[in-house]
């Protein structure tokens, strides 16, 4: 059952958000608005990634939030009554922008976020789902505070981001024809597609449902021609998470060249360093940039022994584009995968089997 708004309970300790950045930050939106002290934790990946972009806002807004040194966990948050504010972050982030409206939701006023790039809007969708009103003109998401939301049954699509590793093994290797059903097609998240069919891939799209304001179907995905890939800093918000094993399509067929992901470095580890660090072990052609990287086509893997580095979508990325290495790869920590897709390695055998 629902507890309304501002209905929560003081916890008896810590609460653990394990590896999700995303729960700490919308979590973080939430308990803003309740009286009480709350502390939030996370392992030792989340422990490293900063939180101040969630810290600046909640505190205009008129919560008290601390945190570690250099804005990282463990976040202390002193819930106070809110206000509504007019918010534009430097730098487009969908778990930020959720952080601020979540908690707009429980202030007096209004709330805006204008967004300098448009990035993913499930909680948009969800907050409608759930009966609120919602504004949206252009970057600019408006909501009024107060509104009362109403418990529904849902169904939640299969995760696109999660389909996004067999979705480039499929336009990596030669032959491949791979169907995902029940799959999340939201607009906000197609850059995944569009990067693949500029790679050379046939993509075919079939939205079948909508659940929840979410549009669902089914992705084809066939090995076509492979091209050269430049991803530019304004799409980079929509693959944000997709990004490591796109990556792994330049070892393939086709160079990848990304820029204006400087937000790679915060997450589970390092993505630029650990992800051309581990592609360089298996052989490839890779450097890294302070913003990016360039992963350089002509260049067979061998294989070799690389390490997630506690990062589940590190860990998924290497099996891909070890499909293609001459020889075998040892992946150190694979089993981080379980953190989003437990049964990664099971699919990608079966498909790898049946293909």
């Amino acid at each position: 059952m629902g507890r309304g708004l501002r209905g929560l309970q003081a916890p008896t300790g810590p609460l653990d958000c394990g590896n999700s950045g995303s729960t700490m930050r919308m979590l973080g939106g939430v308990i803003a608005a309740h009286p009480f002290i709350s502390t939030l934790i996370g392992d030792a990946s989340l422990s490293r990634r900063p939180m101040g972009r969630i810290i600046g806002p909640l505190t205009e807004m008129g919560a008290t939030v601390t945190a570690g040194p250099g804005d990282r966990p463990p976040v202390v948050i002193h819930g106070r009554a809110l206000t509504g504010i007019r918010f534009a972050p430097d730098t487009p982030s969908a778990q930020v922008k959720s952080a601020v409206l979540l908690a707009g939701l429980q202030a007096s006023g209004e709330t805006q976020v204008i967004e300098p790039a448009s990035t993913r809007d499930h909680t948009e969708r969800a907050l409608v789902a759930f009966g609120a009103t919602v504004n949206i003109q252009g970057r600019a998401i408006t909501l009024r505070g107060g509104q009362r939301l109403s418990g529904r049954g849902l169904r939640v699509p299969g995760d696109l981001s999660s389909a996004a590793f067999m979705a480039v093994a499929a336009a990596a290797m030669p032959g491949s024809d791979v169907t995902i059903t029940g799959v999340g097609l939201n607009p906000s998240r197609a850059g995944l597609l569009d990067v693949l069919r500029r790679f050379g891939a046939q993509i075919d799209t079939t939205i079948e449902d909508e659940w929840n304001g979410e549009p669902v179907g089914r992705v084809r995905v066939r090995h076509g021609a492979m091209r050269d890939l430049v991803i530019a800093p304004e799409e980079v918000p929509e693959v944000i998470d997709e990004l490591p094993v796109l990556a792994t399509l330049g070892t393939f067929g086709g160079s990848v060249t990304v820029s204006g992901a400087g937000e790679l470095r915060v997450k589970e580890s390092d993505r630029i360093a650990e992800l051309v660090a581990g592609l360089r072990a298996m052989g490839a052609d890779a450097d890294e940039r302070p913003d990016g990287f360039q992963i350089r086509s002509g260049v067979r893997l061998t294989g070799g022994t690389v390490h997630a580095n506690h990062d589940h979508r590190l860990a998924m990325a290497f099996a891909v584009a070890a499909l293609g290495a001459t020889g075998p790869t040892l992946i150190e920590g694979a089993d981080v995968v379980a953190v989003s897709y437990p049964a990664f390695f099971e699919d990608l055998e079966r498909l790898a089997r049946e293909g």
